[in-house]
């Protein structure tokens, strides 16, 4: 058995030359630095993942979606350079572990997809039925481009959506509930699954809530997924968790998947994102 550590960064190279906290660094130092932290089985349950972590697929996702991200695009021919993600028009650093959050021009609590989706049409002009807008769950969509892109401008930066908003409190709290409300014919709840460690579904060992290391990880997306051979985002993941409980299917952009959100990042609070992940 190969020596999962033998592909990591010994700690004491890794911290000589980390950034300072809240500054961007690669996502596979983000992880050799969590996995000498807690030693977690499931950080480490995938040796080929932890060698492929530095030539992740989904780095050529985040270039495309860069490109993207300033060509002028849309009936308004303008890039999504104007677009607010919570630190301003066009400031990407550190912006999605802030998210979800409340923006006054909708009144709403939005996540990364959400928010694209609100900009991509009301600054573009694009209509919700565009494939550029409609089309959202494989590499090849432009919105898996342009998250995975924005999602990678947050790597090592500490999650810290904002509590400051009354409804971004409440979207938090309804979150907690959704995590722990058992329903369905299974009788299962997300919890179910992610509250204690060491549970398993076949041989993939599952992150726990209850320890952040492991929980920053398991909320890190977009994430190449290498049994989809697709990055994915946290909404996809939303709605295949709920497939996997047989409870009824999340709709994107919904307060509910997006109060789930909310409470799945608050829980990783202070943790460094691993952006973009590589998961299996």
């Amino acid at each position: 058995m190969l020596n999962k550590r033998t592909f990591l960064i010994p700690l004491c190279l890794m911290m000589a030359g980390a950034s300072a906290a809240g500054d961007y660094r690669p996502p596979e130092d983000v992880l050799a630095e969590l996995i000498e932290k807690s030693g977690s089985l499931y950080l480490t349950q995938s040796e080929q993942n932890l060698m492929m972590m530095a030539d992740n697929p989904a780095s050529w996702t985040v270039e495309e979606g860069e490109a993207l991200f300033h060509e002028p695009r849309g009936p308004n021919n303008v890039s999504l350079e104007g677009c607010d993600f919570g630190k301003g028009p066009g400031v990407l650093d550190g912006a999605y572990v802030e998210m979800p959050r409340y923006f006054a021009d909708t009144g709403r609590v939005m996540d990364l997809e959400t928010r694209l989706v609100h900009c991509m049409t009301t600054l573009q002009g694009f209509a919700d039925d565009d494939p550029a807008v409609k089309s959202r769950h494989g590499s090849n969509s432009d919105m898996m481009r342009l998250q995975s892109y924005i999602g990678s401008k947050s790597s090592g930066y500490p999650w810290n959506p904002p509590l400051d908003h009354p409804l971004e409190t409440a979207m938090r709290d309804a979150g907690k509930v959704l995590f722990n409300r058992r329903a369905g014919p299974m009788d299962f709840s997300c919890a179910t699954c992610h509250s204690e460690s060491g549970k398993r579904i076949r041989a993939s060992v599952l992150p726990n809530i209850n320890s952040p290391e492991e929980w920053t990880k398991a909320i890190s997306w977009p994430a190449y997924r290498v049994g989809h051979q697709h990055v994915r985002s946290s909404q996809h993941r939303v709605r295949g968790c709920y497939w996997q409980m047989r409870q009824g299917q999340s709709v994107a952009g919904s307060d509910a998947s997006i109060a789930l959100i909310s409470y799945w990042t608050d829980a990783a609070r202070g943790q460094p994102a691993i952006l973009p992940d590589m998961k299996r």
